[in-house]
């Protein structure tokens, strides 16, 4: 025994040195070589067992019992049965002598190890390893422990990790489930015995005034629930042990409910006692003048009949209190969890639904509870109170019911849903956070979402269902569009941040409106002329603010215009009259959807009000200029007026299909009205075209401009003079007064679409073609006047040593160029006819500069990206032979050199240009006729000899994902390059008899997509497979004869060796569904020929283990129990490589 002492002190030393903050890396990693050594060879554990019951050093523990686990998990069929009946013998012993004086995570790792080896060995060789577990919960004493040790092996057992064979891991859930019952049982029975226990206890007090909650409150929610009296219950008062005991029962129940099916195993009396704990979220009483957390009486105990600090020692006696808050919370919140765990399972028996009622009557108490008012608290104050996970938890019971179970429960007359949405709204109009009332608006959006389905599809009753929610749906609306207003919600509306962008690209406030506005919507299209009439005169109101300023402006000398409201107070009024305009503007404009279509002609008369006070808005805003005027508070004022004005157009733009359909109702009547309304309109926003006023402003003028000009299309729009206006200062402005870039660009736009796009209800005789291609060519002739003269400027021998002039000019004309052939590709041919024509001289003048800047990426990108335009919008109109002189003039320039310098820079320009090139090339060949098939094999040439070995052994994967793309794109539009096989043939011969052509090219291909799947690169890898399934499914590739006879069983080895590997877990679906199409195509041959070479290519497992998973291996021939198959295969093959690697190695001594 003294050699073993004498290990354990050397043990031990080396631990503390090994922690020691002086210890180097180097002599770590000397001890971790050795630890790790001692641990591999034979009879380790016996040290081990001996260190664990004669240590108290924790590291030595920790150690002792990782060697223990790697042992169980790794080398347990190789151990001899008399060592492991040993261990089985002494570990349990070890657990129950050690458990109180070791710290609980060596306790549990312990647990831990003993639930290996029954996850191992149980039922054969352990059999009494789950009856010792009941056995101990059974045991007062001991029941903490036997309770961590059920919960490790729900954990261990019920989703045990791959370290287990198929079979082996259904056995242990079957044999889990037939436990249910009797562990679910005991739980019952522990819960119930506490809460009685310590409520008879609780109740003996006199009741405080708030506690007496009488049945009535509850409304018809509960009447005939047997629990409502129940649930009214005095509140238990744990002590320590236990409230660690309900705790462990309830983190036991919510594992073990992750992985049970609904059953009746999970009695009515089960569910009553996991609700009387939940209770305790939400009952926590404290005095009103205590702190968040901490609420003591003089004597230091709760005030809510907890009894007095226990004498085990655990805590001190004026921390009692807060803790045992915080601790009764936490019991609130793991009962929620277990509540939760139910709730999310959509699959309910029949023999469940009845369960499922009484568990939502259950919780609904509970917020009956959690939205009381009384004298001491308001609803906000007693939420702000609660733990916020208790309070998270609860929302997503909410989220879960509504999203999952409302179908089920809604019709029930034992559920009455409009009182449920009566506490829903008190709870979501009282949450404490930000984020809290985020996550009960999407509720209400699932809500609305479910009610709008239902009404769609019961169209009969649709009238009776509406009338049910009505009120609710009215009191949900007005209440959100107070709380999106200063004026009713000040406080909590300037907490929220403008500034930070998230992921999202919108600022917390934006997030907050978008959401809240998303809730407008919804009812609007639910009760749209209630919506309406609730919406409308709350925007009039502060309309009539923003209308009234005028009287306030004030000239001053130097013709300098100022607002005169200088008071703090009315400062103050009106940032908020202005904050509030702009948010009902937003919420004016998201509606417009709701006024076109079908309900046009009905909702007529309301829409008409709302354009047309848009209208008078967005006017009054340009014509008092209020956006420029001197204010008292000018970085506050200045943004508002400047915001409104912005809103207010944005607004008037979301109109435009209501416009458009206004237009086409009265083409061929009385036009007055309809044209006053756009000659308005472009009177508003035409002002604002200019370089001196603020760019959020100028950009809401254009983008309204752009979409008068896009969507409404009026015939007499280019000859209004605000219209002409805009050409002349667009046409004739220098770089002095030059519109931001975005800006002139949509203006270019708007200009363009008026001169091209087809006018509407007119036949194409009178579309004007001719004078309006006249003034298009006039138009584009201006706009590139400057970029065409750079032809005889710059030449490709003679290179300028500064051309950043020439530069600038490209990237100042070439988006505008592009932006104009980008919003006509989906317009007629006349349109794309007049645009090409317009633009022909300044394509010409491109393509003689490219080979100049080709070295420079920005702004060969630039150019690309025009070319990749006019190839995708005009390239009918561009022809044949310029077209093919373009791609010559690109294949030529694009050298390996070129190439590889331009990839090598991951994420650069030069990568954008080559992706830009190969998208081109995507264009080209998807091109149907014979026009463009003579540059096939220079195009297929360069892919696989010039970009592909510069990118195959990179990441590249922006470059990759464009080059797969046109690999893909010439193979499935240009089959017939490869493969001549007529119909007739087919017909004739069947598919066998494949003529070949281009092999060598296919061959390369195909090898460029397998290598892919070789790489780490998951999207890549998702893309390809996708692309062989595709090819598969339109052309037979997997059938194809030299496919299937050189390459099929390449394919389906890599990806189960993808499998395997388990590198693209996420794809797992996708690859199994591609063995299974390429097995197909000849199972006899899968089956006799692969699995057999596959399986003896598979190293580090024996001719034994292969036999099994040859057997286990099914000869199936449909998809499901392929699958399952394949998923046995990987998951039992990897299982006998972990066994086989770890076989022990010689001894050594510390």
């Amino acid at each position: 025994m003294s050699s073993e002492e004498g290990s354990l002190r050397a043990l031990e030393n080396l631990m503390t040195e090994f922690f020691h903050s002086c210890t180097t890396n180097e002599r770590k990693r000397e001890i971790e070589e050795l630890l790790n050594n001692f641990a591999q060879q034979a009879g380790a554990w016996r040290h081990c067992l001996f260190f664990l019951s004669s240590t108290r050093n924790e590291y030595v523990m920790m150690y002792s019992l990782t060697v223990f686990e790697n042992l169980v998990n790794k080398m347990w069929i190789g151990l001899a049965s008399q060592d492991k009946m040993e261990i089985r013998s002494c570990l349990p012993k070890l657990l129950l002598a050690q458990h109180k004086n070791v710290p609980y995570f060596i306790r549990n790792k312990l647990c831990k190890v003993i639930v290996d080896i029954g996850r191992q060995d149980w039922p054969m060789f352990y059999h009494d390893f789950f009856s010792n577990t009941l056995q101990l919960i059974q045991t007062p004493a001991l029941a903490p422990l036997g309770l961590v040790l059920l919960k490790t092996t729900s954990e261990e057992l019920a989703c045990p990790r791959e370290d287990l064979c198929v079979a082996r891991k259904e056995e242990l859930r079957k044999l889990l489930l037939e436990q249910v019952p009797t562990v679910l049982g005991l739980l019952t029975g522990i819960l119930e015995t506490y809460w009685d226990k310590h409520s008879v206890i609780a109740s003996t007090p006199p009741p405080s005034p708030t506690s007496g909650e009488s049945v009535e409150l509850l409304g018809s929610l509960f009447q005939g629930s047997q629990y409502s009296k129940l649930l009214c219950q005095p509140m238990a008062a744990l002590d320590n042990d236990g409230h660690q005991l309900c705790c462990l029962v309830l983190e036991c129940l919510a594992h073990l409910f992750s992985w049970i099916p609904l059953s009746t195993s999970i009695t009515p009396t089960l569910l009553a006692s996991i609700f009387h704990f939940a209770r305790f979220g939400c009952d926590l009483r404290t005095k009103a003048k205590t702190g968040p957390f901490i609420s003591t009486s003089s004597n230091g105990s709760l005030n809510c009949g907890t009894g007095p600090p226990t004498s085990n020692g655990q805590g001190l006696n004026g921390q009692q209190s807060g803790s045992t808050k915080v601790d009764r919370a936490r019991l609130g919140v793991l009962a929620m969890t277990c509540i939760n765990e139910l709730v999310s399972k959509n699959c309910v028996p029949m023999d469940f639904e009845e369960y499922l009622l009484r568990m939502f009557q259950q919780t609904f108490f509970l917020l009956q509870r959690l939205t009381r008012e009384n004298n001491a608290h308001t609803v906000k104050g007693r939420l702000q109170e609660l733990d916020e996970s208790y309070l998270e938890k609860f929302t997503d019971f909410l989220r879960l019911f509504v999203s999952v179970h409302l179908r089920r429960i809604e019709s029930s007359p034992q559920f009455p849903v409009v009182e449920f949405l009566a506490l829903l709204f008190k709870y979501t109009f009282n949450q404490p956070t930000h984020e809290g009332y985020f996550a009960c608006l999407d509720i209400w959006s699932v809500f609305l979402d479910f009610l709008t389905t239902k009404i769609k599809s019961r169209l009969a009753d649709r009238e009776s269902v509406l009338n049910r929610y009505k009120d609710a749906l009215v009191l949900l609306l007005r209440e959100v569009l107070n709380r999106i207003q200063f004026r009713y919600n000040q406080a909590q509306l300037e907490e929220l941040d403008d500034e930070v962008l998230d992921d999202d690209q919108q600022t917390e406030w934006q997030r907050y409106l978008r959401q809240s506005l998303e809730v407008v919507a919804k009812v609007m299209e639910l009760l749209p002329s209630h919506a309406f009439s609730t919406l409308f005169p709350v925007l009039q109101e502060n309309l009539e603010v923003y209308l009234g300023l005028q009287q306030f402006i004030v000239t001053s000398s130097g013709s300098s215009r100022s607002l005169n409201i200088t008071a703090e107070n009315d400062c103050r009024r009106l940032h908020c009259s202005l904050r509030d305009l702009s948010s009902l503007l937003q919420a004016i404009g998201r509606l417009a959807e709701y006024f076109i279509g079908e309900v046009f002609a009905a909702r007529f008369t309301d829409a008409l009000a709302v354009v047309e006070r848009l209208v008078e808005v967005t006017c009054y805003g340009s014509r008092t200029t209020l956006y420029d005027l001197e204010t008292a508070v000018p970085s506050v004022l200045k943004p508002d007026l400047s915001d409104v004005h912005a809103q207010a157009l944005a607004a008037l733009q979301a109109y435009s299909h209501w416009l458009a359909q206004f237009y086409s109702e009265v083409h061929s009547q009385n036009q007055s009205q309809f044209i006053n309304l756009i000659t308005s309109a472009v009177d508003a926003g035409s002002p604002l075209i200019s370089a001196k006023v603020p760019e959020k402003l100028l950009l809401s003028a254009c983008h309204l401009m752009v979409s008068i000009t896009s969507t409404v299309r009026p015939v007499f729009l280019v000859n209004l003079p605000a219209v002409q206006n805009i050409f002349n200062s667009i046409t004739t402005e220098n770089q002095s007064h030059r519109l931001p870039q975005e800006a002139h660009i949509l203006v270019c736009r708007s200009l363009s679409n008026m001169l091209l796009l087809t006018w509407p209800n007119l036949p194409d005789s009178e579309q004007q073609w001719h004078t309006r291609s006249s003034s298009h060519a006039s138009l584009l002739a201006a706009l590139t006047r400057e970029y065409r003269d750079l032809r005889g400027t710059v030449n490709v021998t003679h290179r300028q040593p500064n051309l950043d002039n020439v530069k600038a000019v490209i990237q100042q004309t070439l988006p505008v160029l592009k932006d104009i052939v980008d919003s006509i590709s989906s317009e007629s041919t006349k349109s794309r006819q007049i645009c090409y024509q317009s633009l022909q001289e300044s394509v010409q003048v491109s393509l003689s500069l490219f080979p100049v800047f080709i070295q420079q990426a920005d702004v060969t990108d630039e150019m690309l990206a025009f070319f990749l335009t006019l190839f995708q919008a005009l390239r009918v109109q561009m022809g044949v032979a310029f077209t093919g002189q373009i791609l010559q003039t690109f294949l030529s320039m694009f050298t390996r050199e070129q190439l590889a310098a331009s990839i090598l820079h991951e994420g650069s320009a030069g990568c954008r240009v080559v992706q830009k090139f190969l998208k081109i090339l995507q264009v080209v060949v998807q091109e149907p006729g014979q026009a463009f098939k003579p540059f096939l094999p220079s195009i297929l040439s360069l892919c696989m000899e010039q970009v592909y070995p510069v990118v195959a052994e990179r990441p590249s994967p922006d470059v990759k994902a464009e080059m797969f793309e046109l690999l893909y794109q010439i193979l499935h539009q240009n089959w017939r390059y490869f493969f001549k096989t007529s119909i007739l043939t087919t017909v004739q011969k069947g598919a066998a008899e494949d003529t070949m052509e281009n092999e060598p090219q296919f061959t390369a291909t195909m090898q460029a997509f397998g290598q892919s799947f070789l790489q780490p690169d998951i999207h890549i890898f998702k893309q390809n497979l996708s692309y062989l399934e595709s090819l598969n499914s339109k052309h037979k590739l997997y059938h194809r004869k030299l496919f299937r006879t050189s390459m099929l069983f390449h394919f389906i080895n890599v990806l189960l060796q993808v499998l395997l590997h388990k590198s693209h877990d996420l794809l797992q679906e996708e690859i199994i569904l591609a063995v299974y199409n390429m097995a197909s195509v000849d199972f006899d041959a899968f089956y006799s020929v692969f699995m057999p070479q596959f399986l003896n290519g598979c190293h580090g497992v024996d001719s034994n283990q292969r036999g099994v998973l040859a057997r286990n291996f099914k000869p199936e021939q449909d998809l499901p129990s392929f699958t399952q198959s394949v998923h046995r295969l990987v998951n039992d093959l990897r299982y006998y490589r972990l066994c086989n690697s770890s076989l022990p190695t010689g001894t050594i001594k510390l």
